[in-house]
């Protein structure tokens, strides 16, 4: 680990130690490993009618999924997905479904995750009807398209009657194909469960061309998922599948457990989310994700025998052991043009706490 690597994870563990340096101590580490001296001076009428580009949005898409299979190659709670007994299903409401490419769905999750446990994944299961070849645009003298962009999206309202979209995931869908098409919508549910409100989640549906041009975009409208048309009726629903573990059966020993008081407790990862949209400095400007859960590291460690102490040997705490990165889409400043960007910042999300001896 270089310096300035280690310099910014020391940053990282204050931060996520001492509650009072969240704000600048975090602002200071996103700014410097942006290469920016200060935030950029945006407002949010910049964002009106903002469109990410597609190149940007793959770039922010593959880091996402390459962070999802890293943690899932862990020995973690997450490791443990299919294969364990009884997982909770829903069917969702479709409220609106325009004529080709958007679907807004809708699930009441109230009640349906038991209480001490974790929801390890969740999979949004969308039925593709089978193609009707009277939507397909007539033969043209293009390269052939034989899939379409299907991308999912968590919509969150706001307070003053606006709704903020995140992008969750997204995947290449072929168009000459019918049946179950599933989608990873696991960050969607975790957001869900940060929001007090307890209202049903909502998620976009968005149908797009496999690459730039009118021909891909009418290829795409080709794609159909079931919806409220009674035409649908004996095709299966949209269905949402949650993927969650017994605490008491399968608690990890490496996080800690709500109940656990913080301090008292054997050295454990504890739950930290920090929310971007709540960050006055970070609004407007960086797009996704809406926020993070960054975990910090608390709870005590087993001190050495006396006789070790006496011959130099120093306390030992509870400290961040391993880390990985945040993918995040942002704005940013550069003479009179306002661009679009994707980038990682390493060390952000905390994997690991151990006990080690200070210096």
């Amino acid at each position: 680990m270089n310096l300035r690597c280690a310099w910014m994870l020391c940053v990282l563990c204050l931060i996520l130690t001492v509650q009072a340096f969240t704000q600048e101590g975090f602002k200071e580490v996103v700014l410097k490993q942006l290469g920016l001296s200060e935030v950029p001076k945006l407002h949010k009428r910049d964002l009106v009618d903002l469109v990410i580009p597609d190149h940007v949005k793959n770039k922010y898409l593959s880091m996402l999924k390459r962070q999802r299979v890293k943690r899932r190659a862990q020995p973690s709670l997450a490791g443990i997905l299919r294969g364990i007994p009884g997982h909770t299903g829903m069917t969702g409401e479709v409220l609106y479904s325009d004529t080709t490419t958007r679907q807004k769905l809708m699930f009441d999750m109230e009640g349906r995750i038991p209480k001490n446990t974790e929801v390890t994944m969740a999979e949004l299961k969308l039925f593709k009807k089978p193609l009707d070849r009277a939507n397909l645009p007539a033969k043209q003298s293009h390269r052939p398209v034989s899939n379409a962009r299907v991308s999912v999206y968590w919509v969150q309202w706001q307070h003053d009657g606006t709704n903020r979209t995140s992008l969750i995931d997204s995947r290449l869908v072929p168009i000459r194909e019918s049946g179950w098409k599933s989608f990873d919508v696991t960050q969607a549910v975790h957001y869900w469960l940060r929001n007090e409100r307890r209202e049903p989640m909502f998620l976009e549906v968005w149908i797009e061309g496999e690459r730039v041009g009118s021909y891909a975009s009418e290829m795409a409208k080709a794609v159909r998922f079931t919806s409220q048309d009674p035409k649908d009726k004996a095709l299966g629903k949209p269905e949402l599948v949650l993927y969650t573990l017994n605490l008491d059966d399968y608690g990890s020993s490496g996080d800690c457990r709500e109940e656990a008081v913080v301090g008292k407790s054997t050295c454990c990862r504890q739950k930290h989310y920090i929310s971007f949209g709540e960050l006055p400095w970070a609004q407007h400007w960086i797009l996704e994700p809406a926020g993070f859960q960054a975990y910090r590291c608390s709870g005590s460690c087993l001190q050495p025998p006396r006789a070790l102490r006496r011959l130099g040997s120093g306390q030992r705490s509870c400290a961040v052991a391993g880390t990985s990165a945040l993918p995040i889409i942002y704005l940013v400043q550069r003479g009179n043009r306002t661009e679009i960007e994707a980038a990682e910042f390493p060390d952000m999300i905390v994997e690991r706490c151990s006990c080690v001896t200070d210096g």
